[in-house]
């Protein structure tokens, strides 16, 4: 029906106790649909009463509880932080109760995109050159070598997507061997070994913890790079010269790559969301979930990350979990996190951004509620530890921060060669060497951001789509980015910043 006829909210679940504004509701308006006044401005996205709720009594939304009333709230009242607390409580874990068989699609009847096919099988979605830095020192030098590849410059090279530097701040000054340690050359041999990278380029600068020697030798990387340490090459400019001419020689052979079809089994999409909203959980994230539950059933892979945006609802994953010990996995990392946050004002304990407040989402329960929807339905496969290659097909878990490069850095890491971001108070995020989709979860956002936003999930809000026919349009412009078809981001020429490895460990 026209969005003019629709109703005022949206009622998520029959034994909801709460309803969603879909537009911005003023003080006195009558709402038909609950037969109640509202008794304060509602924002689009928040949360109101369906009905009286008492003192101490639970909230539901989705038919999950998200908090408990921190004092009586009327019929039509706004219902957020100002009356709502967490809700503690011990859930079930129930290991693979709601584990179902999945529908694989027969090989020959699979989706397929065109890709790069590369020596070890793997298939690319891009065809980057790609420069390394193995300390904080080093990364002014791979900026400037990959600075001088100009379109003008690659001009030559047609079917080469650009020459790409991931300059990073850690490398030294760090305790190693430590977790900290491992995990920075977990993720940089992860990027030596992507997909999307056609050939690799490692610049040291000699004296650091992250020696160039011992990541090649520790990372098995002989193969796949080349290397310059500046303290042996001749300093600045002549590790800027010699980064020069060893990209030029590896233009040749990367500019052969030619795109050729292959299934959509060779396909792993990195799930993210930023800015999330009250929408985020209504349509771009549930859509994106039914999504993904059409990528496994072709044989593909969703990375599901952001471990602090589960918590509270881990159980919607652990019921899905192949086995008790992938399930015990999701919950001994949960269990880390919990020391690790411990005594700050992080998010895992409770408190969300700015941004997720003023969309509608009181906690991080509600946060999570709509977080661990982009994974859509599918069994949990396997849980994996931060940028560690993903061996699994099917829906897995990679444990990470929530904070967008940070988690993304660790996917792309691990092996993805496209993202997949949903946001309702619209991010601008992009990434190399893997690109992003956006998803916008509300179409006024999606119409004041649209040279950002990809995919306008707000039509499930506006009644013209449904959570399975969003979800197939989805699944049919990952199709298309993964055979070269820019994404916005890649349009503005986004990406060359959002190389963050997690920082673990202290700085000394």
């Amino acid at each position: 029906m026209p969005v003019s006829e629709l109703p005022l909210t949206l009622r998520l679940h029959a034994s909801d106790n709460v309803v969603i504004a879909r537009q911005v509701l003023g003080l006195g308006i009558t709402l038909p649909e609950l037969g109640a006044r509202l008794r304060s401005q509602v924002p689009a996205g928040h949360k109101l009463a369906a009905r009286a709720i008492a003192q101490g009594e639970i909230i539901r939304k989705y038919n999950t509880v998200i908090g408990v009333a921190t004092r009586d709230i009327a019929q039509g009242e706004h219902v957020h932080a100002h009356n709502m607390a967490l809700a503690h409580g011990d859930v079930d874990p129930a290991f693979g109760a709601d584990v179902a068989p999945v529908a694989y699609v027969p090989v020959a009847e699979r989706a397929r995109f065109d890709g790069y096919v590369r020596a070890d099988g793997r298939v690319g979605t891009r065809n980057f050159i790609g420069i390394l830095s193995t300390v904080n020192c080093s990364s002014s030098v791979i900026s400037r070598i990959a600075a001088h590849f100009t379109p003008e410059r690659l001009a030559d090279w047609p079917n080469v997507d650009g020459v790409v530097a991931f300059a990073q701040t850690s490398g030294c000054g760090m305790s190693s061997p430590s977790e900290h340690f491992d995990t920075l050359r977990r993720t940089l041999a992860g990027y030596a070994r992507h997909p999307n990278l056609a050939g690799v380029l490692v610049v040291g600068l000699g004296c650091e913890r992250n020696q160039v020697a011992g990541l090649v030798e520790s990372q098995a990387l002989e193969s796949r790079v080349q290397t310059l340490v500046m303290q042996d090459t001749g300093g600045t400019r002549a590790t800027i010269a010699a980064g020069i001419a060893a990209v030029q020689a590896l233009l040749p052979a990367a500019n052969e790559a030619r795109r050729e079809s292959v299934d959509a089994s060779h396909l792993t999409i990195g799930l993210e969301c930023g800015g999330s909203d009250g929408f985020s959980a209504i349509s771009a994230n549930p859509a994106l979930g039914a999504a993904m539950d059409i990528l496994v059933r072709h044989g593909g892979t969703a990375i599901l990350s952001e471990t602090p945006e589960i918590h509270g609802v881990e159980f919607m994953l652990t019921r899905r979990a192949v086995t008790p010990a992938v399930g015990h996995a999701l919950l001994d990392r949960l269990a880390w996190w919990e020391t690790y946050a411990q005594g700050h004002n992080a998010q895992f304990n409770g408190v969300v951004g700015h941004g997720n407040q003023q969309g509608g989402l009181a906690n991080i329960v509600e946060k999570s509620l709509g977080s661990a929807m982009k994974g859509g339905t599918t069994p949990l496969q396997a849980v994996y530890r931060y940028a560690e290659p993903i061996q699994h097909h099917g829906l897995v878990f990679m444990d990470s921060p929530g904070y967008d490069p940070v988690a993304v850095t660790g996917q792309i890491a691990s092996g993805a060669n496209l993202i997949c971001f949903t946001t309702g108070r619209g991010s601008m995020f992009g990434s190399k060497p893997a690109p992003t989709l956006k998803l916008a979860s509300n179409t006024p956002m999606f119409e004041r951001l649209e040279e950002d936003m990809d995919i306008n999930c707000g039509l499930v809000i506006d009644g013209e789509r449904d959570i399975a026919g969003m979800g197939q349009a989805i699944f049919e412009h990952i199709l298309a980015a993964a055979s070269g078809r820019p994404t916005k981001s890649e349009a503005l020429g986004l990406g060359d910043h959002e190389f963050v490895p997690w920082h673990l460990g202290i700085v000394s």
